[in-house]
C-alpha cells in the first residue's frame, strides 16, 4: 500500500495534499487502471485525517474523472481513453459489447507471433483500417497553461517513436479535429478526462500516457542532509509545481525547494548558486549544464546534476507503439 504523507502545518490544505498525492500515483500507474483505492477508514489511520476528508477528496476524484464509485464494492481507477475499448459507434458493438474486446486481443497476439498488418487485415479489415487511418497523424493535447508538458512529450515520443508528432493546446483541440477525418491523441493522465471529452465525439482515438514514477529520483531526497537545496528543472510548470508539493509531502520543511524553467535563465543561475543537487528532465539538462558553466567562477563547489531519463512511462512508449502498429 503507497504511503501518503501529510504536512499538518503546511500552507497547503490537507485534502489538497492527498488529492495531489492520489493523482501523481494514478498518473505514474501505481494505481493503475481498475485499481481498488484504500477504504476511507484504511486512508485515516495511515493519515490521520477524518474520514469525511477523504470522502471529499475521492468525490474530487471522481468528479474529475480519474476514479468510480461502484455501489458496494469501493472506489476503483477508472480506465481512460483507449483502455476502456473502441471509440467506434457501430451497432454490432452496441449488440456484442466484449466484441472489441476479443478483436483487440486476437490482432495483438497475431503481431506478437510476427503477423504483419497485411495479413491481419484480411482477418480484421475494419480494425486496422481503423488504425491505421488514426495513426495517419498523432497528436499531443495539454492546456495552453502547461505546454511545457506537451512539449515534454513531444520530445519523447518523437525520439521514441521515429514519427512526426504534432502539439495541441486543449482549447484548440476541437478546431483541429474538425479539418480532420481521424487522428490519435495522447496526453498525461493528469489532463486526459478534457481531451476524452473532446477527442472522443470526433471519431478519434484517446490514448492516456502514464508518467515515469520518479522512483530512483525520490529515493536519493529521502537520504539528503535537512536544510540542502534542491532545485527542480522542467519544460513543464505542472510538473515543478507537483514536485514541489510532493517533495514537501515527503521531507516537510526539511528542505529549501528552487523551481525554475530552463528558458528562465534569472532563477536558474539562482538555482545553481544555491542548490546543492539539480534533477532536470532530458529537454532542459543542457540549460542547466550551460548555468553552471556560467556560474563556475561565482561557486565554490558545483551543484550535483540529476537528469531524468524519461517523462513518459516506458510501458506508455511500448503501448503506443503497438497501437500505431509501429513494434
Amino acid at each position: 500500500m503507497i504511503q501518503f504523507r501529510i504536512q499538518p502545518d503546511s500552507e497547503i490544505p490537507a485534502s489538497t495534499q492527498l488529492f495531489n498525492q492520489i493523482r501523481f500515483a494514478i498518473a505514474s500507474r501505481q494505481y493503475p487502471p481498475a485499481y481498488k483505492l484504500p477504504s476511507t477508514r484504511a486512508l485515516a489511520m495511515q493519515t490521520g485525517l477524518h474520514r469525511n476528508t477523504i470522502s471529499k477528496v475521492y468525490r474530487q476524484l471522481e468528479e474529475d474523472g480519474f476514479v468510480e464509485s461502484m455501489a458496494g464494492s469501493g472506489i476503483y481507477v477508472r480506465p481512460q481513453g483507449h483502455e476502456g475499448g473502441s471509440r467506434l459507434q457501430s451497432p454490432i458493438l452496441k449488440q456484442n459489447p466484449d466484441a472489441y474486446q476479443v478483436v483487440q486481443q486476437a490482432l495483438d497476439d497475431l503481431l506478437s507471433q510476427g503477423c504483419s498488418l497485411n495479413q491481419a487485415r484480411e482477418l480484421f479489415l475494419a480494425e486496422i483500417d481503423w488504425r491505421l487511418r488514426c495513426s495517419a497523424r498523432v497528436l499531443v493535447a495539454v492546456p495552453s497553461y502547461d505546454m511545457g508538458a506537451g512539449e515534454l512529450m513531444v520530445y519523447e515520443l518523437e525520439r521514441s517513436l521515429k514519427i512526426p508528432v504534432q502539439l495541441v493546446a486543449m482549447e484548440e483541440l476541437t478546431a483541429v479535429l474538425d479539418k480532420t477525418t481521424s487522428a490519435t491523441v495522447v496526453t498525461s493522465r493528469y489532463f486526459i478526462s478534457n481531451v476524452e471529452a473532446i477527442a472522443a465525439p470526433k471519431a478519434a482515438r484517446v490514448i492516456p500516457l502514464d508518467i515515469y514514477d520518479y522512483s530512483k529520483e525520490l529515493s536519493l531526497l529521502k537520504t539528503l542532509p535537512k536544510e540542502n537545496c534542491v532545485g527542480i528543472v522542467s519544460l513543464s510548470s505542472g510538473i515543478a509545481r507537483a514536485a514541489e508539493v510532493i517533495l514537501h509531502g515527503l521531507r516537510g520543511d526539511e528542505l529549501l525547494v528552487m523551481t525554475s524553467q530552463p528558458k528562465d535563465a534569472y532563477k536558474l543561475q539562482a538555482m545553481v548558486k544555491r542548490a546543492e543537487v539539480i534533477i532536470s528532465d532530458q529537454a532542459s539538462f543542457a540549460a542547466v549544464q550551460a548555468a553552471v558553466q556560467a556560474s563556475d567562477e561565482d561557486i565554490i563547489r558545483p551543484p550535483k546534476l540529476i537528469k531524468v531519463e524519461n517523462y513518459i512511462g516506458a510501458n506508455s512508449i511500448n503501448l503506443l507503439k503497438r497501437e500505431l502498429g509501429l513494434s
